[in-house]
């Protein structure tokens, strides 16, 4: 008689599929997979990202950056709530930090993982009150979103409130973030809102 299949959280954290590839980046890396989430918790807030980036990588957990400061003051929550597995499920479109590509920014997800992972741990988080979708990767596999982030975050009314889409909290969408206030004003609230709704 065969054990068991491990717990899905388990498996991805075992998973070693991209190894040579990583090998092959700038910074010739072995994988880490960063899965934070607990399918048996049923949670209430799923949140949608790109990959882990290269603190992340070193961290083991998600958005343990800048970036991850700016997208919990954007949801209104702190650190405590934010990484209780019990309310709130990260799942990137990749688990691991991809590498860096000869400019020195980080590559895309590899397609890989959401061909291996994605369907199975989406099955297992069953149905999420709210989604957030970080960024134009999240927004293309899970809405279909074909007009890039700009317009995708412009239309956030079609999705709301079960999905709200975002734009990256990265800096490098500072100036994005100040050539459209509207954002701010308006999405912001409403999302901060349904935030303490599905949490409360």
């Amino acid at each position: 008689m065969t054990d068991p299949a491990p717990p899905l959280v388990a498996r991805i954290g075992a998973c070693r599929l991209c190894a040579a590839d990583f090998a092959r980046t700038a910074t010739a890396h072995a994988p880490r997979p960063v899965a934070w989430f607990d399918p048996a918790a049923a949670p209430r807030l799923l949140i949608v990202g790109q990959a882990p980036g290269m603190r992340v990588h070193h961290a083991g957990r998600p958005f343990a950056d800048a970036s991850g400061d700016r997208l919990r003051g954007w949801l209104g929550i702190g650190a405590d709530v934010f990484y209780d597995r019990a309310r709130v499920a990260i799942v990137p479109m990749a688990f691991c930090f991809p590498g860096y590509d000869a400019a020195g920014s980080d590559l895309p997800p590899p397609p890989r993982c959401a061909a291996t992972w994605r369907a199975e741990v989406m099955a297992a988080l069953g149905a999420v009150p709210l989604t957030v979708l970080v960024g134009g990767h999240a927004q293309r596999w899970h809405l279909g979103a074909r007009g890039g982030v700009g317009a995708t975050v412009t239309g956030w009314r079609d999705h709301a409130p079960a999905v709200f889409p975002l734009p990256h909290p990265s800096w490098r969408n500072t100036g994005w973030l100040k050539r459209n206030p509207w954002f701010a004003a308006e999405v912001l609230p409403a999302l901060r809102a349904r935030v303490q709704e599905v949490l409360a």
